[in-house]
């Protein structure tokens, strides 16, 4: 029986529009009646609105427009036109929306808020749009000074908090730096998917065994490359040629694969990379059967 398989435009819309909610309900819920702060763009908008008390909604949209056209030169004008509507709308989900204030706790808004931030903020990426245009200016600049993406961010970050000690207390502006990192990791969380692959590269004279085991025991799909073993200190004109495996699974098989590897050959050469994500092939054919 086949899966309903929704159009990628409309996976792309529910994403974003939940998104939106999740962001407007952070913002509404946790962050402003509290006075705390995000990082990025949304941090500015928050240390503008507790300065100066303009509305919040209309903050966010202005503030977003110079990402948004350095996007459409970064990116693309599709990503910049996507993220204009998102961030319209987030305004509007603001202005209309009667989100209620859940709590005044400082722990739990500063957790609690990041959380449901970078649930939001997460989804809206992976619909192909950002509600915070940081990430913009952090591509843009580095393709101009020798910082990383990162660095620029984190920069960028450490002066929005260093402004919002000064301002409103150093209480305020840690409190605001455990909500930035929760949100991130939440980011990251909702971006990489529940399920985390590890990418396996063996290298291995019986790799013919191995490679039979890895296919027809876990069901998993290999890829052979070509290589030479040997090379040693004491026989560096020694060399041998072999088949490099490499293959994807689960977290939860890394440790069978790795038994079934040293059973074959105990001198077998095994090293593990994070993939951050992974479709296709037969990765979950046997789940489902």
């Amino acid at each position: 029986m086949k899966s309903l398989q929704l159009p990628h435009w409309l996976q792309d819309t529910i994403y974003v529009v939940c998104g939106i909610l999740f962001c407007g309900f952070a913002l509404r819920s946790f962050l402003v009646p509290n006075s705390f702060f995000d990082g990025g763009v949304t941090g500015i908008s928050l240390l503008i609105h507790e300065l100066y008390h303009l509305n919040i909604a209309y903050i966010i949209i202005i503030a977003n427009i110079p990402f948004i056209i350095m996007g459409a030169f970064q990116v693309n004008k599709t990503f910049a036109i996507r993220t204009f509507a998102a961030v319209i709308g987030l305004g509007l989900c603001l202005l209309y929306l009667p989100y209620p204030q859940i709590t005044s706790d400082k722990l739990l808004v500063s957790i609690f808020g990041g959380v449901f931030m970078g649930i939001g903020v997460g989804l809206a990426i992976r619909g192909g749009c950002a509600l915070d245009g940081i990430e913009v200016l952090a591509l843009y600049t580095g393709k101009r000074i020798s910082f990383t993406i990162s660095e620029i961010i984190l920069g960028i970050n450490i002066i929005i908090f260093l402004i919002a000690a000064i301002k409103l207390g150093l209480p305020t502006s840690l409190y605001s730096i455990l909500t930035y990192y929760t949100a991130s990791k939440t980011i990251s969380f909702v971006i990489e998917g529940l399920e985390e692959y590890t990418g396996v590269t063996i290298i291995s004279g019986e790799s013919e065994q191995i490679k039979k085991q890895l296919v027809m025991t876990l069901g998993r799909g290999i890829t052979v490359y070509k290589g030479e073993r040997g090379y040693l200190k004491d026989s560096f004109d020694i060399h041998h040629p072999v088949d490099i495996i490499f293959t994807v699974v689960t977290r939860l098989e890394v440790r069978r694969m790795r038994n079934l590897i040293h059973e074959i050959d105990p001198k077998a050469f095994v090293f593990t990379s994070t993939i951050k994500e992974a479709a296709g092939g037969v990765l979950k054919k046997r789940a489902r059967h």
